[in-house]
């Protein structure tokens, strides 16, 4: 038991910091708030300020929650078997769920999407799964699973070993992009574009290595 709370502790609380964020800020937020933006950050849905709440808080919970029960519902334990290096990767996505949280958070205090800001952030969540890639052990429920690396295991090792690598390159030119350029429709072009290459050439490139092998 002790264990398992000296583990899982840190990430509960990585998990609760928009919470906190929220309590901070709950005065300072309008009745009616924005709830969603289009491709040009234009506001195209309004709701209560509980509906953001929820909306919000549900989100990390629902996270922990899925990445905890993982390893436990894999039937080749391979999740199981990264260890440490599958922690690191649920504090990452921790992380990233909350900054997105808070994100959202001061958008609709804001009344205002900073597009920019949130394309970087994805683009380190790239950064740090690229990071992360070549140790995710051949299972069901996370990584590249395309018919052919769930098939191999050999075509699963290859193709994280190159996907990690064009992630991280992926994620790094997103986020530099997204500092460097200032039109709005030039960036999301370059985000767009992006993450479809580190999305493809991993999937076309295990279909290959399968056929080859």
């Amino acid at each position: 038991m002790k264990h398992f709370i000296k583990k899982e502790l840190p990430l509960i609380i990585i998990a609760l910091i928009p919470l906190v964020y929220l309590l901070v800020i709950w005065e300072k937020l309008p009745e009616k708030v924005p709830l969603h933006w289009n491709i040009s950050g234009e506001i195209d849905r309004w709701g209560s300020k509980m509906t953001l709440a929820g909306l919000v808080l549900l989100l990390n919970p629902f996270m922990y929650l899925l990445l905890w029960v993982v390893p436990k519902i894999d039937p080749k334990r391979k999740v199981n078997n990264m260890g440490g290096k599958y922690y690191q990767l649920r504090v990452l996505m921790g992380l990233f769920f909350s900054a997105l949280a808070i994100f959202i958070l001061i958008a609709s205090q804001k009344q205002e999407m900073n597009d920019g800001g949130l394309l970087a952030l994805i683009g380190l969540l790239f950064v740090g799964m690229g990071n992360y890639m070549k140790t995710i052990r051949h299972n069901y429920f996370i990584g590249i699973r395309t018919p052919w690396t769930l098939e191999s295991e050999e075509v699963w090792k290859k193709t994280h070993a190159l996907g990690g690598r064009i992630w991280f390159i992926g994620g790094l030119l997103i986020f530099v992009s997204c500092l460097l350029i200032q039109d709005k429709q030039t960036r999301f072009t370059i985000f767009l574009g992006l993450t479809l290459i580190i999305s493809f050439i991993p999937m076309i490139y295990s279909y290959f290595l399968y056929k080859k092998g």
